[in-house]
């Protein structure tokens, strides 16, 4: 069976090949795509791996990337998404696995939130309004004020006493 492959004019007097079928694409790009991801990747098995999943990508949606301009582009544009996600990814895991810690303890995050939930409802809700939105939530005094319709002093003076409150009724937190 012959590859069914057309010559398309690209700009500058270049020629593009246009596939008929996903199989004639494959056919025509894979090898040069190939040898171009094991220069990036740097390992052959690699460059595999990121070609099978661009080219099942492109498989999936082909009836699309058939009609662009450039389907090649496309290829290529997937297969380097592809490897910068993996690369991306394995730096994660290196850096979670080489990161010296403590394993973490479920039940002391849970214990924390709860004596933070429980002495916010120690206050009265204009100290509990503003200590959210300036210590948690990160807005100055002017933009609380604005959100709860008093004077920045206002808003400064209710967190530190909520604060203080907090402090009495549970310590250092």
């Amino acid at each position: 069976m012959s590859a069914q492959l057309h010559s398309v004019p690209e700009e500058e007097g270049t020629l593009a090949v246009r596939a008929e079928t996903f199989e004639d694409f494959f056919r025509a790009e894979h090898s040069q795509l190939f040898r171009a991801l094991c220069l990036v990747t740097g390992s052959r098995q690699e460059a595999e791996d990121v070609m099978q999943v661009a080219f099942l990508k492109v498989f999936e949606r082909w009836d699309r990337v058939a009609v662009m301009d450039n389907p090649q582009g496309f290829v290529y544009r997937v297969a380097m998404n592809e490897f910068r996600s993996r690369y991306r990814r394995a730096v994660r895991t290196t850096k979670r696995a080489l990161t010296p810690g403590e394993p973490d303890d479920a039940f002391a995050v849970v214990e924390d939130c709860d004596v933070v939930i429980r002495a916010l409802r120690d206050l009265i809700p204009q100290q509990r309004a503003a200590l959210v939105l300036t210590s948690l939530l990160g807005y100055s005094s002017d933009e609380a004020g604005r959100m709860l319709g008093m004077a920045p002093s206002t808003v400064r003076a209710l967190s530190t006493r909520a604060r203080q409150t907090m402090r009495t009724n549970v310590g250092e937190i």
